[in-house]
């Protein structure tokens, strides 16, 4: 719309005004034509939405080789007086339905019938009459795999397929270190079933996705992130969870975590929840793990690992200094099993292993992955950090027992024993009644001995691994740590039958 510049001032503020109602009327959808007849509606917008990755397609073809697990469960029962409430609740009247409701009311989230997954604060749950967890399909003759802790005080289990078709399992073995177990349905035809995924190519931000049974609702997809790799959650010997961020709950035990590929990159097993349902930190047993005890579940019911016989703890910055470890890697060896492997190949208190069959140990986590990675009987070369030096000695490894065994060292102060201070570590200590190793009597609170937990009734058996009977030999290890440049002597403690290292710093000596 052309405006001749010299038209009366009036004209030109209604024909802006119409041209302004034009360009707004077009810009909203509709088409106002000045033409003097009634305004004509144009065509909507229409803007193409933009692409957004799915899982559907992931989703629809594993989700037949997932299913719910049904334990149930034999146990004990008890009459219910109501003595298990607490104080606030205790002076109830006597009527049982009134306390039974209290009891539940105190648990609430709990009284659903379902074996709930682990929370990360491991608390103990009471075997219900019927559990439900989840699983899946590994093989199209219908062995599955799910949670030890799903079937656990199971008698009997039932496999609820994504069709809601029940078959009736059998239990081939489980693996408590590992939180694993092993199914097996008969049933005719062949199951849809699904792979496990090189956990080593999966990266902190990968999309997985999670199909699990939470709260007994069968069959639910939650998806999110790969949060981080490598957990330790304090479950046992061989953490090393994958951490996702998809909602997991109770149910979900058992329950496969799947890459964008279809393939099981993990096993749901624990979540952290102080409130019992999902914040979004979830734990899986990763699939590198989850493959090879399946298969020796599979193949022989049971998992044999490789023993070493050694108690191990952490290698720090401190104890690395102590022993001229140029990095604070690998395990440092605490003390070794009379009738163990590593004893009889002359691994002793004091050694830190760096290596197994050529392979670094960053941790005391890993070096026991590595050594229950190995069948028994297998010989490896076990490299130490030995007296300022690296050496290699051959292991025959032994048979994982079902409970490790302690090193004993019931050392007691001498009633007659004169008490002495070594003033630089803040220690008073006396001599042992055998004679071997300095019992500590009383700790300095404001002393480096004290903040690395020290404690009265603990025994010095070695410093720098030379054995002490006598305060002249805890003096004389420090000042040869002095001149060899050292800032920390390395010192053995003994306490309820077991030894730890602890590394004291002696600048100020």
């Amino acid at each position: 719309m052309n405006i001749a510049p010299n038209s009366n001032p009036r004209t030109r503020k209604r024909l802006l005004a119409a041209a302004a109602s034009v360009a707004i009327a077009g810009a909203i959808g509709f088409g106002a034509v000045a033409t003097g007849t009634a305004p004509v509606l144009a065509e909507a917008v229409r803007v193409e939405a933009p692409q957004v990755p799915s899982f559907a397609d992931v989703v629809e073809r594993v989700s037949p080789a997932v299913v719910s697990v049904r334990v149930k469960a034999k146990i004990e029962t008890t009459a219910d007086d109501g003595s298990d409430l607490p104080d606030a609740f205790g002076n109830l009247p006597d009527d049982p339905q009134l306390r039974r409701f209290f009891r539940e009311f105190r648990g609430f989230g709990d009284q659903d019938g379902r074996d709930g997954m682990r929370r990360f604060e491991r608390r103990d749950r009471q075997p219900r009459p019927v559990a439900q967890g989840s699983g899946f399909f590994i093989s199209e003759d219908g062995y599955l795999v799910t949670n030890n802790h799903v079937v656990g005080d199971g008698s009997s289990f039932t496999v609820v397929m994504h069709d809601g078709k029940e078959l009736d399992a059998k239990l081939v073995g489980t693996d408590p270190r590992t939180d694993l177990a092993v199914l097996k349905v008969e049933g005719d035809g062949k199951f849809t079933y699904v792979d496990f995924a090189d956990d080593s190519k999966v990266r902190v931000g990968d999309w997985v996705v999670a199909v699990g049974n939470p709260f007994g609702l069968g069959g639910t997809v939650t998806a999110g992130i790969v949060s981080a790799r490598g957990r330790d959650i304090g479950a046992g010997p061989y953490d090393d969870f994958i951490q996702i961020d998809a909602s997991v709950n109770r149910g979900n035990s058992g329950g496969p975590t799947f890459n964008l590929n279809g393939q099981v990159v993990g096993i749901n097993t624990a979540i952290f929840s102080p409130s019992g349902g999902s914040v979004g930190i979830a734990f899986d047993i990763p699939a590198s793990t989850a493959k090879q005890v399946v298969q020796d579940l599979m193949k022989d019911g049971t998992v044999q690992r490789g023993w070493l016989g050694v108690e191990i703890q952490p290698v720090t910055s401190e104890i690395a200094e102590s022993l001229g470890l140029k990095s604070d890697k690998g395990a440092l060896v605490s003390s070794a099993q009379e009738d163990g492997p590593g004893k009889k190949a002359g691994i002793t208190a004091g050694d830190v292993i760096t290596q197994v069959d050529g392979k670094d140990v960053a941790s005391p986590k890993e070096l026991a992955r590595l050594i229950g990675a190995y069948q028994p009987g297998k010989p490896v070369d076990v490299t130490l950090w030995r007296d300022g030096r690296s050496e290699t000695v051959k292991v025959d490894l032994g048979t994982l027992p079902s409970s490790d065994k302690q090193a004993s060292a019931n050392q007691q102060p001498s009633a007659s024993a004169k008490a002495d201070t070594l003033a630089d570590l803040g220690l008073t200590v006396t001599r042992s009644d055998d004679g071997k190793g300095l019992v500590v009597t009383d700790v300095d609170p404001d002393s480096d001995a004290a903040d690395r937990g020290i404690q009265p009734g603990d025994v010095i058996t070695s410093v720098n691994s030379t054995e002490v009977n006598g305060t002249d030999d805890v003096a004389k290890a420090m000042a040869d740590a002095v001149k060899s440049g050292r800032k920390a002597v390395l010192m053995q403690i003994t306490r309820d039958d077991s030894n730890r290292f602890v590394a004291l710093p002696v600048a100020k000596g």
